[in-house]
């Protein structure tokens, strides 16, 4: 069964990078009752341990979405904003953003004479004010929001915003509620600022020095109509990544996935990611290094504000987790 619930209150709260502090709250409540010890680390990476007296394993899901920050608020009211990770000024037109007071507001842009043109410094942000004075009441230079869609599931996909990557704070979640008999030490952290480079999984793996890393995250398809060369599919199973740009997973923790998951009869594809990472590209090469891998959701339209997972791989990806962290 899918928590949907518990999926819509990861999915619509508010939580871009460097402003983690509402979310990780969410993530805290949630898996208070299941960790035998819980901390927040000095950047703001929430930490749940789970102890055992075998290796030391760490599961990182980023915790942070992309967003926008406020740089200029105009004589009329409108705001100049910059992107904090990779917001597309094609999937940000027109889209809705809120704010972490709950101001609301809209993606517009200036007057272009060809769409090629469209960049995110010819655009601004509408919160329905008059004036510079009157928009100040409600947001100010530096004031940072996330685009807002609400959640939306029905027996076969789920769509949201923040798929990416609550969907693996998501499978992260259940999997430390599911861990019963576990022979490892287990921190599974809850991470900050991946968006904008890995920041929160590399201070977060300096300080457990684990004895192997694995990421839960998003990845891309290669299954919609004329898309780029993948081998991954929506609701094909689970994704065990081989490579992207920031790792070459480990070859021990790869086949051990990919055994664990022959035996275990989960549905399983292989990825290559060809551009993109993950937080395993941070703990792999922590101190003197950690062998690494990730499992990933296969995700069509990441980095948008409708983002969209299959529920089969939601639970397969689950499963997975559980199984390679009970050997």
């Amino acid at each position: 069964m899918i928590n949907r619930d518990l999926l819509k209150r990861l999915l619509e709260t508010f939580g871009p990078s460097g402003n983690e502090e509402t979310i990780r709250e969410v993530i805290r409540q949630e898996i208070k009752d299941y960790a035998d010890e819980i901390k927040v680390d000095a950047l703001g990476n929430l930490i749940a341990i789970k102890r055992g007296n075998g290796k030391k394993i760490m599961v990182a899901s980023h915790m942070d979405e992309i967003g926008i920050m406020v740089t200029n608020i105009d004589e009329n009211g409108f705001l100049r904003f910059t992107n904090i990770g990779g917001v597309s000024p094609f999937t940000a037109l027109y889209q809705r953003v809120m704010f972490a007071d709950g101001t609301m507001g809209v993606v517009g842009m200036e007057k272009l004479d060809e769409m090629k043109d469209l960049a995110l410094n010819k655009m601004f942000i509408d919160i329905g004010a008059c004036s510079k004075e009157e928009a100040m009441k409600k947001v100010n230079v530096g004031d940072v929001a996330c685009f807002y869609t609400p959640y939306v599931q029905n027996d076969d996909y789920i769509m949201a915003k923040a798929l990416d990557d609550r969907i693996g704070c998501y499978v992260a979640i259940e999997a430390l509620k599911a861990l019963k008999d576990c022979p490892n030490e287990v921190y599974f952290v809850f991470t900050v600022q991946e968006e904008v480079g890995l920041r929160g999984a590399k201070t977060a793996a300096y300080g457990i020095d684990p004895d192997m890393g694995i990421a839960i995250d998003v990845t891309l398809t290669g299954d919609t109509p004329k898309a780029k060369t993948m081998d991954v599919k929506m609701g094909k199973g689970t994704a065990i990544k081989i490579k992207d740009n920031s790792v070459l997973a480990h070859p021990t923790v790869k086949n051990l996935m990919i055994e664990t998951a022959k035996e275990n009869n989960i549905p399983y594809q292989l990825e290559i990611l060809e551009g993109g990472g993950t937080d395993s590209g941070a703990i792999h090469l922590t101190k003197s290094g950690v062998p690494s891998g990730v499992i990933s959701v296969p995700c069509r339209y990441v980095h948008s504000p409708s983002e969209m997972v299959s529920v089969k791989d939601v639970k397969s990806s689950i499963e997975l987790l559980v199984k390679v962290l009970e050997k």
